[in-house]
């Protein structure tokens, strides 16, 4: 029989107070979330208010620079941010009519269907299954569900035959080729837009017939099989490249998620500087007044209202270490990498959260909660700061090479290739070899494949 008995331990053990814990969670965030968070705090806790004034001096940076290069520096700060030349509250208010109140808005793809649909002279009956599927057409303007589901959808029981009258009726609509159940068909719908009678026919054979050929762009096995020359396949295929495979992307307006830089990167007499872009720190502060008038009348019955107040100082203490955080980081990542920025991808050096770290006394989780979601804008574009991070790669001379530097090495081995004869992964994993890196063919590919270049199948041109 098992006894049952107790056991006392000592054990220490780190745990993350709930205030520590939501310094972490608020370090993750991108700085325009981040944002939002100050705002929502702002609107909620009394003892906060905006700062009008410019951020504080200490948020600036001019560590690497001369010092009489400092001075440029925060002089010319302002100039890059977004809104500079515009009064801080926006645009200003009048009764006149702006260049924003002339542009067009944006129409919706099924919004622009309807009101085509709306001015024919159809039956009731046909209005519905025609408003039906358009209802059911996806961004592409593809009708991606079967007829029968979208017949069911009407609630008036047609058969086939009528829907495929209704989807005749919206292929018939502007834009040609919307309402296709697949590339082939939506194709097709385009093809009297080839004015000549000859490519117009080749290519509705191309399409009809090969269009996996069409897709590898294999010209030659094209071309023996239909029995034409080369020129006439590369001429048809040149024109239904032409073609809109989505047409429903000419409508609407698609969420594009922008990017705001948190911060700036300049060449300063000779020396990169980092400051931080003004434009995305939440401008927010103790509001003194009513702070002071609650310590002079707090009382025991008081606190909650003490813990508001204790919660704008740790939001506007969050606000200075988070973008100091940022800023240091960034400084740590600049003096290890300033090479990119002269040379391009070939400079770029192999690194570690870890020895950003240990540099700046900081844990690896942090820094690497630093570096996502976060964007460094330079002369020569505006980077995620993890994207300077990568892992060592030993070449054979026993130095150590990034990844960014081979992609780099592989970009420009394809750009100088033959359009003829293009560079095969394996080719280009053999030449990498005699340079001294030695890489997989399966880690070319890999890294072609991130660079958004095609197979050397699609590559290949015919002379």
């Amino acid at each position: 029989m098992t006894a049952i008995a107790l056991k006392f331990e000592h054990k220490q053990q780190q745990t993350l107070t709930p205030r520590l814990q939501q310094a972490v969670r608020l370090l993750q965030l991108s700085s325009l979330d981040f944002a939002q968070e100050v705002h929502a705090a702002l609107d909620k806790n009394p003892f906060l208010e905006p700062d009008d004034n410019d951020v504080p001096g200490p948020l600036q940076s001019d560590a690497a620079l001369p010092a009489d290069a400092a001075t440029d520096a925060a002089a010319s700060d302002d100039t890059w941010a977004p809104t500079a030349g515009l009064p801080r509250g926006g645009l200003p208010s009048s009764g006149d009519v702006t260049a924003l109140d002339l542009v067009a808005a944006d129409v919706s793809l099924r919004e622009y269907l309807h009101r085509q649909i709306n001015v024919q002279p159809l039956t009731p009956r046909d209005q519905l299954l025609t408003a039906t599927l358009i209802e059911s057409l996806d961004e592409d303007g593809y009708l991606r569900t079967p007829l029968e589901e979208v017949g069911a959808l009407s609630g008036i029981d047609p058969d086939r035959s009528e829907m495929l009258s209704a989807l005749r009726r919206i292929q018939a609509l502007e834009p040609n080729g919307v309402g296709a159940r697949d590339v082939a068909e939506c194709l097709l719908l385009q093809m009297p837009d080839i004015e000549d009678d000859a490519v117009r026919t080749l290519a509705t054979r191309i399409v009809t017939q090969h269009i996996d050929r069409l897709a590898h762009r294999d010209f030659s096995g094209l071309a023996k099989t239909l029995g034409r020359s080369v020129e006439d396949v590369e001429r048809a295929c040149a024109r239904i490249r032409h073609l809109d495979p989505r047409p429903g992307w000419r409508h609407g307006s698609t969420d594009v998620q922008y990017v705001t830089p948190d911060v700036v990167v300049r060449r300063v007499r000779g020396a990169w500087v980092a400051t931080l872009n003004t434009s995305v720190i939440p401008r927010v502060k103790l509001n003194q007044a009513y702070a002071k008038l609650f310590q002079e009348h707090r009382d025991v019955q008081h606190g909650e209202m003490a813990a508001t107040l204790q919660e704008a100082r740790w939001t506007v203490r969050n606000v200075r270490q988070r973008f100091s955080t940022i800023l240091k980081v960034t400084e740590a990542i600049l003096k290890r990498q300033h090479h990119f920025l002269e040379y391009g991808p070939l400079a770029m050096k192999p690194l570690g959260l870890k020895e950003i770290a240990e540099e700046l006394g900081l844990h690896e989780s942090t820094v690497s909660r630093v570096t996502n979601n976060k964007y460094m804008a330079t002369p020569v574009g505006v980077f995620e700061l993890k994207y300077f991070f990568s892992r060592s790669m030993p070449t054979a001379s026993g130095s150590a090479c990034s990844p960014t530097a081979i992609r780099g090495v592989i970009k420009e081995m394809i750009e100088r290739e033959s359009p003829c004869q293009p560079l095969s992964d394996p080719e280009i994993a053999r030449l990498l070899v005699r340079q001294g890196l030695n890489v997989a063919r399966r880690t070319v590919t890999k890294y072609r494949q991130l660079l958004k270049v095609e197979p050397v199948e699609r590559r290949r041109k015919h002379a």
